[in-house]
C-alpha cells in the first residue's frame, strides 16, 4: 500500500496538495488564525500524523475536535528557543518509532528570527538526512508579524525544501501562492490560487473568467477628464475629453482595454474617486489602464495606497509635466492589472484606513489600536507607520510635555508612561518624520526632548508595544476583540492640575506679642 500524505485543500489540483516521502515542506502564513485553521484542516486530512508547536500548546489545536478521523496523534510541545530547534531531531530520534510518518511543525516567526541564513541551511541539512533515514515527511507552517524576511531568505534554499508556499488574507478572501512544489508526479512553480473558507475549510475559488480583457478593440483609446491636458484641446483622434470625473466614469463602463485618467484636485474626492476606480476594476477587468492625476496637492500616502488597492495602474503627482505625463501613459500600454481587488469596497476602505482616531489614548487603548493596525496584512510589511519614543528634558514633566503635542491628522497617536511619551504616525516614512513632529509640536523638539527613538519594521514595533502594555492596568490583550466590536471615543488631553497663585498681602510683619 502507497502511504501518501495531503494539505487537505478543497479542490485543488493533486500536484499542489501532496506531498512526497522523504520530503521538508514549508507553508508561511501573515495570519496567526489563519495558520492555525489550516494546520487543523492538513490534521483532519490524515489518518496518523505527529504534531510539534512552538506557536500554542498542541492541546489547543486539537479543540475543538477536526472533522476528519485520524486515528492516532502523537503530539510534542516544543520550547520556542534556537537550542530546542537544534536538538528537534535527536528527540524525535528517541520518542518515535521507525517508520514513515508525517510531522507537523507549527511555529510563530519569533522562532526563527535569530538563525542566521547559515544557521538555518545546516538545520535544513540535517533535517532532510533524519527524514531520508526515516522515510518521513515534515510540513512546516509558521506564522506572524515579519514574515516575509522568513519568505525572503527560504527562496533561495530550492536545494533543501522539497516545497515552498505563502498564504495571505485579502479581506474577502485567501491568495495562496506556491513557489515550487514537488509530489510523485512531478513539480510545479511559480502558480497562484484563490482560497475560500467554507466550514472551517480552505477551498479554492473558480476565477477562470474574472480580470480578463473583455475586448482589446480599444486598447489605444484615451478617456479623460479634460483639466488633465491643463487646457489643450484632444491629442489626437483617439482622445476623448469630459466635462467631470462623473460623466468619464459613466463613459468608461463601456470601455475594455482603454486609458481611463481622472483628475484629483482635492483630497474629498478620494472616497468617490476610490468608489468610480473599484467598480470599473471589478466590472470591466484586468485591460482597462486607469491612471489619475494630482492637479493640486492632495494625495497623502494612505490615499494613494487605497487608490492602488481599489485599482489604479498610475498615479501621476502634483507637478509633473505634460510631457512627463504623455511618457507614463505611454508606459502603459500592454500592461494588464494582476493585483485581486475584494468585491466589498467597504470592507476595503476600512482596511486600508483602520485607524479613525487620533491624539492622546490611554496606554491599553494605545497599544489596541496601534497591535491592530501592525496586524493588518493589507497595508504593507514594514510601511505602516512609525514609533516614536520620546523623553522630556529634566525641566519638563511627561504631562507637560503632553500638553505641548497637537496631532491633527487621523492615525496619529500619542500616549505616556513612566518618564517617556509614545508617538504613533500612521502611515508616516521615516524621512518625512522631522516635518510631522514640526506639526505636531508647539515648540522646536530640542527645547522638549533630551533625546528620541524610532521603530519602524512591524516585529521591533510589536516588540515594544507590547513592553509599553506590561506597565498599564489589566491585560489588554484578552479585551481586543471586544474593543474592536465597541471601540471607545478618543480621548482629550485636559491637564491633571491647575496651579492657582496664592494672594500675597504686602503689610509689614506682626508684632512678636501680637503672634503670641
Amino acid at each position: 500500500m502507497t502511504i501518501s500524505f495531503t494539505l487537505g485543500l478543497g479542490q485543488v489540483q493533486n500536484e499542489l496538495v501532496l506531498l512526497q516521502l522523504p520530503g521538508c515542506y514549508w507553508i508561511t502564513v501573515n495570519r496567526q488564525e489563519d495558520a492555525r485553521l489550516l494546520v487543523r484542516q492538513v490534521i483532519a486530512a490524515q489518518r496518523a500524523l505527529i504534531l510539534i508547536s512552538t506557536a500554542e500548546k498542541p492541546e489547543t489545536l486539537l479543540m475543538p475536535a477536526p472533522q476528519g478521523e485520524p486515528n492516532k496523534i502523537t503530539i510534542f510541545p516544543l520550547p520556542e528557543t534556537s537550542e530546542a530547534l537544534q536538538n528537534l531531531t535527536e528527540d524525535l530520534s528517541h520518542a518515535l518509532v521507525n517508520k514513515p510518518q508525517l510531522v507537523i511543525f507549527y511555529t510563530a516567526f519569533s522562532s526563527w528570527e535569530k538563525l542566521s541564513q547559515a544557521e538555518l541551511i545546516n538545520w535544513l541539512k540535517g533535517m532532510q538526512k533524519w527524514l531520508a533515514a526515516r522515510k518521513s515527511t515534515l510540513l512546516i507552517i509558521t506564522s506572524g508579524s515579519g514574515i516575509n524576511n522568513l519568505r525572503n531568505e527560504l527562496q533561495t534554499l530550492y536545494r533543501h525544501l522539497e516545497g515552498l508556499s505563502h498564504l495571505e488574507w485579502q479581506q474577502d478572501s485567501w491568495n495562496y501562492r506556491v513557489n515550487w512544489w514537488c509530489s510523485k508526479s512531478g513539480m510545479l512553480a511559480d502558480r497562484e490560487l484563490r482560497l475560500s473558507l467554507l466550514q472551517d475549510s480552505f477551498i479554492q475559488l473558480n476565477e477562470s473568467g474574472q480580470n480578463t480583457p473583455l475586448a482589446l478593440n480599444d486598447e489605444y483609446l484615451y478617456l479623460a477628464e479634460k483639466n488633465v491636458l491643463e487646457g489643450a484641446p484632444p491629442l489626437s483622434s483617439a482622445w476623448t475629453l469630459f466635462d467631470d470625473n462623473n460623466l468619464l466614469a459613466s463613459r468608461a463602463q463601456q470601455a475594455s482595454a482603454a486609458t481611463v485618467i481622472f483628475n484629483l484636485h482635492h483630497n474629498d474626492q478620494i472616497a468617490t474617486l476610490a468608489g468610480d476606480i473599484h467598480n470599473l476594476r471589478r466590472t470591466r477587468g484586468s485591460g482597462l489602464k486607469i491612471v489619475v492625476r494630482e492637479m493640486q496637492t492632495a494625495l497623502r500616502y494612505s490615499d494613494e495606497r487605497l487608490l492602488l488597492a481599489c485599482g489604479v495602474n498610475a498615479i501621476v503627482p502634483y507637478n509633473v509635466s505634460v510631457s512627463r505625463f504623455l511618457t507614463t501613459l505611454e508606459g502603459l500600454q500592454g500592461q494588464r492589472y494582476n493585483r485581486h481587488v475584494p468585491d466589498d469596497l467597504t470592507i476595503l476602505l476600512k482596511s486600508m484606513q483602520p485607524l479613525q482616531e487620533k491624539g492622546y489614548l490611554p496606554v491599553d487603548h494605545f497599544c489596541r489600536s496601534v497591535t491592530r493596525l501592525i496586524n493588518n496584512t493589507m497595508l504593507p510589511e514594514d510601511g505602516k507607520g512609525l514609533l516614536i519614543g520620546l523623553r522630556p528634558v529634566p525641566q519638563l514633566g511627561p504631562e507637560q510635555a503632553l500638553a505641548l503635542c497637537k496631532p491633527r491628522r487621523y492615525g496619529d497617536l500619542v500616549t505616556h508612561t513612566g518618564d517617556r511619551l509614545y508617538l504613533f504616525l500612521s502611515s508616516c516614512c521615516y524621512t518625512d518624520l522631522n516635518t510631522a513632529l514640526q506639526y505636531i509640536f508647539r515648540l522646536p523638539l530640542d527645547e522638549i526632548f533630551t533625546h528620541r527613538l524610532v521603530w519602524f519594521e512591524d516585529v521591533q514595533i510589536l516588540a515594544e508595544v507590547q513592553q509599553i502594555a506590561e506597565l498599564a492596568p489589566g491585560d489588554w490583550r484578552d479585551t481586543t476583540k471586544e474593543q474592536e466590536e465597541h471601540p471607545p471615543s478618543t480621548k482629550l488631553i485636559t491637564p491633571a492640575v491647575r496651579l492657582v497663585p496664592d494672594d500675597i498681602s504686602l503689610k509689614s510683619p506682626p508684632d512678636k506679642e501680637d503672634s503670641e
